[in-house]
């Protein structure tokens, strides 16, 4: 009997143990951000209109970015008009995402203030998360637009090549090249 009520309470001292142990949340430390949502290379690469892998799903199918086209002019063989035409591009794309990368910062910091002084309500909850999705939603069309736009400057096996140079592909061979219209 002695050591039926002895097991129990080294299963009870146990468990204890176990479940106070995994209480530490992995946004330990977090909370001293400025901006809980965000930490501070996301704020740089907002207010840096940085791709943030927002354009993945042109740049891993073969629809080049402004910025790296630019970096690898030489390689690329870029014409002085490809290299005009991608310049203007890369400028466009990143003023744009430069003023959606502020509203998201803002937008952020009022969702975060909100919170941090106990006044947020679910209608204004709803208002402020549907906005901070909106202009999400605007940063991600304006790098895959600039991908797009970018696609149509560049001849099929500059797109090879530009894959290959950024490691996308280990030979010269185009494939699929009927897709990449030049």
């Amino acid at each position: 009997m002695i050591r039926m009520a002895l097991f129990a309470l080294l299963a009870i001292v146990a468990t204890t143990a176990t479940s106070s142990a995994q209480t530490t949340s992995p946004y330990t430390g977090q909370e001293q951000r400025a901006i809980k949502a965000l930490s501070e290379e996301e704020i740089r690469d907002l207010l840096e209109a940085r791709g943030m892998g927002l354009a993945k799903a042109a740049e891993l199918n073969s629809y080049p970015g402004p910025l790296h086209v630019l970096q690898l002019a030489a390689e690329l063989g870029l014409s002085d008009a490809q290299r005009k035409a991608t310049d203007s591009l890369y400028a466009s794309m990143r003023q744009r995402a430069l003023s959606i990368g502020r509203q998201i910062i803002e937008a952020e910091r009022t969702l975060d203030r909100a919170f941090a002084n106990a006044a947020i309500e679910p209608a204004t909850l709803r208002s402020q998360v549907g906005a901070i999705a909106t202009l999400q939603g605007e940063l991600r069309a304006v790098h895959l637009e600039a991908h797009l736009a970018q696609h149509a400057l560049l001849t099929p096996e500059q797109i090879t090549r530009y894959d290959v140079l950024r490691g996308y592909r280990g030979n010269l061979m185009p494939r699929d090249s009927h897709r990449h219209g030049g």
